[in-house]
């Protein structure tokens, strides 16, 4: 029996959309070309940071954030980066009386913006706020003392196979795969993932029948 639940963010609670295009607004690059470069990292099963890395050698990523907030244009989160299926589906579960948890690897301004949403989880927490990011195990460790139950009674959703699907089910958690951006589109179908998920979902509304079958 599922007892929490706990919600990757990019790509599962939000869209990546505005952030990739404004990284590429800052780099004064096309968004498409940005885009395509995301989309070929991707496929070679590298982080997606590295797409930044080949649009400018020799970036430094972190110096440059601090750039862009300096100039204020830095991250930005509001209902329209939600997915269409966010707010019914976390509000269902909690109905059921799951507890709901969002936790990914972003930064602090992040974990404020999405907190600043008013979203129907009892806890919104980021890799930027632990000082440890997934798929490091020491995460799936906090994520678990977050959940307030039994590995096998937790479940974990996400797209990424590496960040997502392959700690959390080496941590004794119970995973959901989502088919929904990039990563979790490109390796839907891969057997390695198809074997570590418990389910595989097109969408966060499916997962109410998963906890109350």
């Amino acid at each position: 029996m599922i007892e929490t639940i706990v919600f990757d963010v990019g790509e599962t609670i939000t869209r990546d959309d505005r952030y990739w295009a404004s990284w590429a607004d800052w780099l004064g690059i096309p968004r498409h070309t940005l885009s395509a470069l995301v989309g070929a990292v991707v496929a070679q099963g590298r982080d997606n940071a590295e797409a930044l890395r080949l649009a400018r050698p020799g970036i430094d990523i972190a110096a440059e954030y601090q750039a862009r907030e300096a100039a204020g244009r830095g991250e930005h989160l509001d209902e329209d980066d939600l997915y269409d299926d966010v707010r019914p589906a976390l509000s269902e579960l909690r109905k059921a009386g799951i507890r709901v948890i969002i936790a990914g690897n972003q930064t602090h301004r992040a974990a404020e913006l999405l907190r600043d949403m008013d979203l129907p989880a009892d806890l919104i927490v980021t890799s930027g706020e632990w000082g440890v990011a997934k798929p490091q195990p020491e995460f799936f460790r906090r994520v678990l003392e977050v959940a307030q139950a039994a590995p096998s009674a937790t479940l974990y959703v996400g797209d990424h196979p590496a960040n997502d699907v392959f700690p959390a089910k080496a941590a004794g958690l119970r995973v959901a795969h989502l088919r929904r951006g990039p990563w979790g589109c490109l390796w839907a179908d891969d057997p390695d993932v198809g074997a570590a998920a418990d389910w595989r979902i097109d969408s966060l509304t499916q997962l109410t029948e998963i906890v109350t079958a």
